[in-house]
């Protein structure tokens, strides 16, 4: 059996050193766009240049995260990005649109890409796609019972890794699309401006987040929107799920 990869965020150059140095894999980072990792600290170009000779020079892996859901005006930005960082050595990209996806094969086919859970990756037949259009790793939505993760694992090529989260917010509402960032502050839930934190559905101690969560609670239309779970997963999640996954993930820092 092949151990499974342990991968952990990096939210800074700091973050990831320590990450590395406490038994991490892989670490996936964000840069100053492009990633829905914008509230961390984040890296600038030589930080990721930095840190990735830091993980490769002790064996390690670092994944860049470009998962936003662009729109029109991202795409010459992104097209520029990619040009910049192509060469730094970047393990994988995770991707969520299909955009992106091409542009990435199109401007830097040697990087390796994993389709982020943000693209709801819940059946086994979106992963065989995947694979076909050159995806190397499928990140499963969080929402995946043992079942199905298992189910999914035997109807798959078997170079088709996948990876899962065994740690860190559901988010509101599907697989990390979250809407209460929208609902509450206007900011696009699947861009670099998402406000509302994943892990907490707003800290209640600010009277304007008291009364925002109020009008939720109060406007039927969006109260469904306020259910969330924290994903915790245990010992038995780790021993059922090791034998098919290829990495294991932690979202919080």
């Amino acid at each position: 059996m092949k151990k499974p990869e342990l991968l952990a965020p990096g939210g800074s150059l700091e973050k990831l050193k320590t990450a590395i140095d406490y038994g991490a894999d892989a670490v996936y980072i964000g840069g100053e766009m492009f990633s829905l990792r914008v509230a961390a600290e984040n890296f600038s170009k030589e930080d990721m240049q930095e840190g990735i000779k830091y993980a490769h020079d002790r064996g390690k892996k670092v994944y860049l995260t470009a998962n936003i859901l662009p729109h029109n005006d991202d795409i010459e930005e992104f097209e520029e990005f990619v040009k910049d960082i192509k060469n730094y050595g970047f393990d994988a990209v995770l991707v969520a649109d299909l955009g992106l996806f091409d542009m990435m094969q199109e401007l830097a086919p040697e990087i390796p890409i994993h389709v982020s859970t943000q693209a709801n990756n819940i059946n086994y037949r979106s992963a065989i796609k995947w694979y076909k259009m050159g995806a190397t790793r499928v990140v499963l939505a969080r929402e995946m019972s043992f079942k199905e993760i298992a189910e999914f694992q035997k109807k798959i090529p078997e170079d088709l890794e996948l990876e899962a989260f065994i740690h860190g917010a559901m988010c509101i509402s599907y697989s990390g699309r979250c809407l209460l960032s929208n609902y509450m502050t206007g900011r696009d839930s699947n861009m670099v401006l998402a406000h509302i934190r994943a892990d907490g559905i707003t800290n209640l101690s600010r009277k304007q987040d008291r009364v925002n969560i109020w009008t939720c609670l109060k406007t039927k239309e969006v109260r469904l929107y306020l259910i969330q779970r924290t994903c915790v997963q245990s010992v038995i999640y780790l021993s059922l799920c090791k034998a098919v996954l290829r990495a294991l993930k932690s979202r919080a820092e």
